[in-house]
Formats: structure tokens, C-alpha cells, sequence
């Protein structure tokens, strides 16, 4: 059976890309693994990584390595998704609230402007910007009970392939 087919749906910019060049390590009803190079260079670092998509509890989380091979940090992106089953297409789309967890385990929230931006500008519902807000609560919800390890699991498994 062939592997799913991805996108990644931008609010801000506006854009869908294929992504084209994932690989795909894991997949069930619940959560994709996939392992990556980055598409376009970017000033921190950012080489590759591995992401785990909790396409249930509206999160993905990503291990982003430097090109050495050394941890840059992990980041927490919220998420909603579609799937299209004739052509097992997920359209993931990027509900703009972010959470980066340092290798020192301190804790950022980013992009929370933008899920004022986005409902300023129509880019999305009230709805849509409640159900970011729920699950970034959930996420930090996890993170601050010391649960990150059982996100990270998945990932974990596949660092050293």
C-alpha cells in the first residue's frame, strides 16, 4: 500500500505545499511519524527533524536537529486536519499557536498574535480560533504535568534511523 500523501496548510502566509520529501516512518488512526530535511534554509539552525502528528488531540510535535546532528529544540505546532480517503490525501493545517520546548526544558508559547491577526483578517472562524486555543491548553496541560516525555515517545523511536 502506498504511503499517504501530505500537505501543509498555511494561514499566514496563505500557502498548501506538498510535502513531497517526508518520509513516512509511521501511521495509524491517530498519529503519522514522519522524518524531514528542511524545505527552505532558516537563520536558527533548523537542519532536519522528525514530527509525530496527533491528528486526534490537534498537535504536532517535532524534534528539529541542527546539521551536526545535535538537538536545536523541540517544537509544538497546533493543528487541525483533513483526510480524504479516495485518495488517503492529509491536508494538515497550521492553526498558528506554537510552543518550542528547549533542550533545558524551558517552555515558549510564539504566534499568539497571529490567532489575532488571522481572526482579523478572516483568515479564520471563531470557532477554528477556539479549538486552537483548547488545544494548545491541552498540549501546555501536558507539558506542565511532566507528560512530554509520552510525545516525544513516538519520535524517540526513530532518532537514531
Amino acid at each position: 500500500m502506498p504511503d499517504p500523501i501530505l500537505y501543509r496548510k498555511r494561514l499566514i502566509p496563505d500557502e498548501c505545499v506538498l510535502l513531497k520529501d517526508d518520509r513516512i516512518l509511521y501511521r495509524d488512526n491517530d498519529r503519522i511519524v514522519t522524518k524531514w530535511d528542511i524545505l527552505k534554509p532558516r537563520k536558527d539552525d533548523l537542519h532536519h527533524g522528525l514530527s509525530c502528528y496527533y491528528l486526534r488531540e490537534g498537535f504536532k510535535v517535532s524534534k528539529f536537529y541542527r546539521a551536526d546532528g545535535s538537538l536545536l529544540y523541540w517544537y509544538c505546532d497546533i493543528v487541525s486536519y483533513e483526510h480524504q480517503p479516495d485518495t488517503d490525501t492529509y491536508i494538515i493545517t497550521d492553526l498558528l499557536a506554537d510552543v518550542i520546548v528547549y533542550p533545558d526544558g524551558f517552555v515558549k508559547v510564539v504566534d499568539i498574535d497571529e490567532l489575532a491577526a488571522a481572526l482579523d483578517n478572516g483568515s479564520i472562524s471563531i470557532d477554528t480560533l477556539k479549538a486552537s486555543l483548547r488545544h494548545l491548553n491541552d498540549l501546555l496541560t501536558v507539558i506542565y504535568a511532566g507528560g512530554f516525555a509520552r510525545l516525544q515517545q513516538p519520535i524517540e523511536q526513530y532518532s537514531d534511523s
